[in-house]
């Protein structure tokens, strides 16, 4: 990882939660109004949110293969049922296949007595390049049921380097998938440093040991900023503990404000609103530049 950060010249700060709702989205977004020059990239494939945020003009999209799946040469189908039999996840009815059921593993071409069924690449989503007032955003959405999200996701950052690359951007800021799964081990490749978004709550500090322990496993520096902070002001200790215990920077604190809500109710950020958490969010990408 490191040597790809060299040859690229391009820093990549990576925003995750280990969990949704934390509100690293809308950082993201706040990011995008503080940072110079800049290259976005909305790595939450099976719900992006960023472009809701970011008003993007699509310029150029593509389709993402994700796997294969069977069709059907209906004039060789002779409808004996074996398919039918043999699937286990009841995705072929008499060659008919329904592709949110099936999962692609090619029995039914097996079984097949006439030859009639063959595998093939399957679109499972698409991937798309915008303009935006801030920045080109790459971003991209999976089709309802389908999987493969971590090549999705890889594949959206493989765009976004080109694309900071050529233009001369010194700078990707990614918003990750959340969880700590596939997508988020797709999305840590060549991470500068991660910025994990926790709030003070039980399952959050959880899912933040989580995130932090995905980034020490991939050698990726990571750094945490506590959303909501005076909300619970025992957890938040506890946040802070845990992240002294393994010598991890806590970056910021942002408090609860209604504003980002109302904020957010209308597609702007809480640097675009009324809101008492400006200073705290333009302190933070302060901190977070000496960082990278």
């Amino acid at each position: 990882m490191e040597g790809d950060k060299e040859i690229r010249g391009v820093k990549e700060l990576l925003i995750i939660s280990g969990k949704g709702g934390t509100g690293k989205t809308t950082l993201v977004a706040s990011f995008s109004r503080l940072a110079e020059k800049a290259v976005f990239a909305d790595c939450d494939v099976d719900a992006p949110d960023l472009p809701i945020l970011l008003k993007p003009q699509e310029r150029d999209r593509g389709a993402f293969y994700g796997g294969q799946k069977p069709y059907v040469e209906r004039e060789l189908c002779n409808s004996c049922g074996r398919c039918t039999r043999y699937c286990r996840f009841d995705a072929i009815e008499d060659g008919e296949v329904d592709y949110i059921e099936c999962e692609g593993c090619g029995l039914c071409e097996l079984v097949c007595p006439e030859g009639a069924i063959r595998m093939e690449d399957h679109v499972s989503g698409y991937w798309f390049v915008s303009d935006t007032p801030f920045g080109p955003l790459i971003h991209a959405r999976l089709n309802p049921g389908e999987e493969n999200s971590g090549k999705l996701v890889a594949e959206v950052k493989r765009r976004a380097r080109e694309i900071a690359e050529g233009g001369g951007y010194g700078l990707v800021i990614v918003d990750g998938p959340p969880g700590v799964g596939c997508p988020v081990i797709s999305a840590l490749s060549g991470v500068t440093l991660a910025l994990v978004v926790s709030e003070p709550s039980i399952s959050a500090i959880h899912d933040l040991q989580r995130a932090l322990d995905l980034c020490e496993t991939f050698g990726v520096k990571a750094a945490v900023v506590i959303n909501r902070f005076d909300v619970s002001p025992q957890r938040t200790r506890e946040i802070e503990a845990l992240c002294d215990s393994r010598g991890v920077e806590v970056m910021g604190r942002i408090p609860f404000d209604r504003g980002v809500i109302e904020a957010l109710n209308v597609e702007k950020t809480p640097l675009e609103y009324p809101s008492k958490v400006r200073s705290d969010i333009v302190k933070l990408w302060d901190t977070v530049k000496r960082a990278l």
